[in-house]
């Protein structure tokens, strides 16, 4: 199973970025070695490190790809960046229009210097477990165990503010 999270907290060309989020999800498959097998709903929790930033919009997909993992990453970071976000020039952890990270690739464990599988902080993180657990709820973490086991054992400010969102359609529609 190969899960990548999704989140964002600054708008994208004026739209909020649970549109860019869903964007950015129709936009995985387009070279056509990408296939999109299941979205989450989209998810609120609050910014990290600095909380009187905005909120983020949080979601996950799980896919199917004939890419390597390291290949499946630049393609996620090519992503990014066609939706502003611009990785060089930001400091870690700032506010940014549009994250993708690879959160598994069939169990899979690697140490490299652009990807680490499986994701190291994803297990620490309630509004990746969250949405994964929408996707996939027999989801395992490769050194953690079940998805649903190791988001209830996070301590509750873990998961203080994360909620889930609801959009009206025509908000889930925008082609634009």
């Amino acid at each position: 199973m190969i899960i990548i999270a999704l989140g964002g907290n600054r708008p994208f060309q004026g739209r909020p970025p649970e549109i860019t989020l869903l964007k950015a999800i129709r936009a995985l498959p387009e070279k056509g070695d990408v296939a999109v097998v299941a979205r989450s709903g989209l998810w609120r929790s609050p910014a990290w490190p600095d909380p009187a930033d905005p909120p983020y919009a949080n979601a996950a997909a799980r896919i199917e790809t004939s890419l390597a993992p390291e290949a499946l990453m630049t393609r996620l970071l090519e992503v990014e960046k066609a939706f502003g976000r611009d990785r060089a020039g930001e400091a870690r952890w700032s506010s940014r229009t549009l994250d993708l990270d690879l959160i598994d690739y069939d169990g899979r464990t690697a140490t490299g210097e652009h990807l680490t599988l499986p994701h190291p902080r994803a297990h620490k993180r309630a509004f990746v477990l969250a949405p994964v657990l929408d996707i996939a709820p027999e989801w395992s973490h490769p050194a953690h165990g079940r998805a649903r086991s190791v988001l209830e054992s996070l301590p509750g400010e873990a998961r203080v503010g994360l909620s889930r969102l609801r959009l009206s359609p025509s908000q889930t529609h925008k082609r634009s």
